[in-house]
């Protein structure tokens, strides 16, 4: 990972738009980059938390608009003079994208695209987009929309006719997230409830939002045209998630099974075994260069990859954490630790 004066250098007099500002990642790297030598435009439809957030910071090198990226027109005029883009905006919670499938079109799809083409046509110099475990092998519109986000921005990073730079990070669960299971775990102990577990051998990838931070920086530093920066997280069984929980609050609470729920997976995959064909293989993450396809469909007969693919990269074989490791990640999270205080 690059180090802290490098990552004070890639923001230097730099002008940087962060697209769902006023969500967990927004806020988190805002608070991160707030005192660095650039100016920071917030970017969100949400004016109530962008007050909140105004007043929190209270940084006059931060900049807060409210916009909608569906909106082009908002889009372009955020994107004027700007060098970074961190795009992060989008309809994130399976059971809502599940009921509403259109509205998660029109933001993850089509106003991802609205952000990349504002960032190309003001020669923005590097945008760095978010994704999630759920694009890969997607089952539910959440994922769908996240994984053609993936494939618009791609596709726009193969023409070499613009000088902006598009590259996506890719990450699993991050811990305490809103929408996330711990923080629903922790609401029904403290509130003397079962815990509800929809299945005791599913796995998800833990990853927190600092470490999500450091992979954005990460593609921020080195990322080329289309690469894809994959952190490698550990996993953990939601039924152990939920055990230590409730030895961690010394609750005598009951864990519940109700069964998978529609749209979501026993394990999660970060990777195909196919993308790691065209993999550089970190010690602590991968990078997915883009292929270099073209519409010439001849070439598809002529040359293919000599190389056997390995297995996917999922929440089931990746490195799973011990029970006192778990433990530990969870009390450190600010929110358990301020409880397990009281």
């Amino acid at each position: 990972m690059i180090t802290a004066n490098n990552i004070k250098k890639l923001f230097n007099k730099k002008t940087v738009l962060i697209t769902g500002g006023t969500g967990s990642f927004g806020s988190t790297m805002l608070n991160k980059i707030k005192n660095y030598n650039c100016k920071i435009k917030v970017f969100s439809r949400d004016e109530l938390k962008q007050d909140i957030l105004r007043a929190k910071i209270n940084k006059t090198n931060v900049d807060f608009i409210v916009g909608d990226v569906r909106d082009k027109d908002s889009v372009s005029s955020a994107m004027k003079n700007v060098d970074i883009v961190f795009h992060a905006a989008a309809l994130k919670q399976v059971p809502s994208c599940e009921f509403f499938p259109d509205q998660a079109t029109s933001t993850n799809i089509l106003g991802s695209s609205n952000v990349f083409n504002a960032a190309i046509e003001n020669n923005v110099k590097k945008v760095v987009a978010l994704s999630t475990d759920k694009a890969v092998m997607p089952i539910n519109s959440m994922g769908m929309t996240k994984a053609l986000m993936e494939k618009n921005l791609l596709s726009k990073a193969r023409n070499a006719k613009h000088k902006t730079k598009l590259s996506i990070v890719r990450y699993g669960n991050v811990i305490y997230s809103r929408g996330s299971v711990i923080p629903l775990f922790v609401n029904q102990i403290i509130n003397n409830k079962n815990i509800t577990v929809t299945n005791p051998n599913m796995t998800r990838f833990l990853i927190s939002l600092d470490e999500a931070i450091s992979l954005v920086f990460l593609a921020l530093n080195e990322s080329k045209n289309g690469d894809i920066f994959i952190k490698k997280s550990p996993a953990a069984k939601i039924s152990q998630i939920a055990k230590c929980l409730l030895e961690i609050f010394n609750s005598k609470e009951k864990i519940k099974m109700i069964g998978i729920r529609h749209g979501e997976k026993v394990f999660e995959t970060l990777a195909t075994k196919n993308e790691l064909l065209s993999c550089d293989m970190r010690k602590n993450y991968f990078k997915i260069k883009i292929d270099n396809r073209s519409l010439n469909y001849d070439n598809y007969f002529k040359k293919g990859n000599s190389k056997i693919p390995m297995e996917d990269y999922t929440s089931d074989n990746t490195y799973r954490l011990t029970n006192p490791q778990l433990k530990k990640l969870l009390l450190n999270i600010p929110e358990i630790k301020r409880l397990v205080k009281k």
